[in-house]
């Protein structure tokens, strides 16, 4: 990394929310988190992040919603999103319908937050 990516962490979970600032921020991120879909749109707006961790559910504005309504948006169109998943497991099938689905809604991919910390690092590198 050249520059120090701006990473965007959508979810409702504030543990959740520290545990990766902490951890990206260790590597060489800049973060700034939102704790729903309305306030992530917002934030990206407003910040234009390299990447955008979204978590897929969230009360009121699931995650789904906020990346599709970032993906239509000209202003952030170009903003790279990429899914946080509770859902899923390693079985092939599963995978290629979990990318099929990321990238039907515009999404760049997902990341299953039940992986190990230094494989969510190592994706989000290969993201920005």
């Amino acid at each position: 990394m050249d520059k120090q990516s701006l990473v965007l962490i959508v979810d409702e979970d504030p543990n959740f929310r520290e545990i990766f600032i902490k951890e990206l921020g260790a590597r060489g991120f800049v973060t700034e988190t939102a704790g729903s879909g309305e306030e992530g749109i917002e934030k990206a707006k407003k910040l234009k992040p390299d990447l955008i961790l979204m978590d897929v559910k969230m009360p009121g504005m699931d995650g789904i919603e906020a990346a599709m309504k970032i993906k239509d948006d000209p202003e952030t169109k170009d903003i790279k999103v990429v899914f946080l998943t509770s859902f899923g497991n390693s079985e092939d099938e599963i995978h290629s319908l979990n990318v099929r689905y990321s990238k039907e809604i515009g999404a760049d991919g997902y990341i299953r937050k039940t992986d190990d910390l230094d494989s969510i690092i190592l994706k989000i590198k290969g993201f920005v």
